[in-house]
């Protein structure tokens, strides 16, 4: 069964938004420096669209994104670990993960969460590079390889 299809339910995929609302709270409370306060200025900006917004933003992203990773959970699962695989491919998955919000972002009506995401969206991916591990065994614990 494809990871997308085990992952579908709403539950499930609430769940993993909350996990993964985590992961980037403390990715972006660990960010130093100039870049870091800009990350963690726009990181505050986008969170005060309303309380839930990251974690409703990564569930509405979640079917795509998992959809878009099936190919290479289903490599995984071949060579023995499809965490460990994501892992040990963070450079691909992450770009696989950017062309979903990629997308995303180009059909959002709201100004300022995309004029946010675009002045970041250079720098961001060694960020999401760095939670794919993170990434990899939340999606591992709620499937089943």
């Amino acid at each position: 069964m494809r990871l997308s299809e085990q992952l579908q339910h709403e539950q499930t995929t609430a769940s993993i938004a909350a996990e993964c609302t985590l992961l980037m709270d403390r990715q972006v409370s660990a960010k130093s420096g100039i870049s870091g306060l800009a990350l963690k200025a726009a990181y505050s900006v986008v969170k005060g669209v309303s309380a839930d917004y990251i974690p409703g933003a990564i569930q509405r992203l979640l079917p795509e994104a998992i959809s878009a990773l099936d190919p290479m959970w289903d490599q995984g699962i071949q060579a023995g670990d499809p965490v460990t695989h994501l892992t040990q491919n963070s450079d691909l998955t992450a770009d696989t993960i950017l062309s979903v919000t990629d997308a995303k972002i180009q059909r959002t009506s709201n100004g300022l969460i995309c004029s946010s995401y675009n002045k970041l969206r250079k720098s961001v991916k060694g960020d999401i590079v760095a939670a794919v591990p993170g990434l990899a065994q939340i999606l591992g614990k709620h499937a089943n390889p």
